[in-house]
């Protein structure tokens, strides 16, 4: 399918991933060459070649671990009109070993970093990873970020999560994680109000959470 979609259409290439892309867009924030880092696992194939060079156009220090035997995660994005569909292949981004984490030349990246962010879908593939720099960042006092991603993470990784979160000072999600978040805990949810934004025609739900 991706070649298809490569071959018949202009297909335009970006470094994506949800960990990437916040990455990428932090980067172009702050318009410092080199200012952010990032690493995950990608194939050694003509997609990962493409995912390095926009990494690298971003702006972005990247390290990434290459896989010898399988291929770069990839996700095909076909936007008509105001309608977006994904098209997933996760692949190599499964695959990430904390191995590359502890080598000199990746750790000197955490050792270095102020502000850290890991997806929750990263509990997915390699929580020893998360625990290592979860574990630095508090005895550092650096500021250790993370999210909820998807209802199905709260429901399935919750022991992960219950691991990591001791250490995380900002926790992101949206009112269904947070709904399922506390359910699994059977934690009492209360919405407390809702704010319209006239301007963005979005609403945004302020949710509290209680477990006593």
């Amino acid at each position: 399918m991706y070649d298809e979609l490569a071959s018949k259409h202009n297909a335009e290439y970006i470094a994506g991933g949800a960990t990437q892309n916040s990455i990428r867009v932090a980067q172009w924030m702050l318009q410092i060459p080199g200012a952010t880092s990032y690493m995950g696992c990608i194939g050694k194939d003509k997609f990962g070649e493409e995912m390095k060079k926009n990494v690298k156009e971003a702006g972005v220090n990247a390290h990434y671990y290459e896989n010898e035997t399988t291929p770069t995660g990839t996700c095909a994005v076909c936007v008509v009109g105001g309608e977006r569909s994904l098209i997933a292949n996760l692949s190599a981004a499964n695959c990430y070993k904390s191995d590359h984490l502890k080598r000199p030349e990746n750790w000197k990246l955490v050792e270095k970093a102020k502000y850290i962010y890991i997806a929750g879908f990263f509990l997915t593939v390699s929580p020893e990873s998360i625990l290592l720099i979860a574990e630095h960042a508090a005895a550092k006092y650096k500021v250790f970020s993370t999210n909820l991603s998807a209802p199905f993470i709260c429901e399935f990784f919750r022991d992960a999560q219950d691991k990591v979160f001791p250490y995380v000072d900002y926790i992101f999600g949206n009112e269904t994680e947070a709904r399922t978040f506390a359910r699994v805990r059977g934690w009492e949810v209360m919405i407390l109000h809702t704010l319209y934004s006239h301007i963005h025609s979005t609403q945004f739900s302020c949710i509290c959470i209680s477990n006593t």
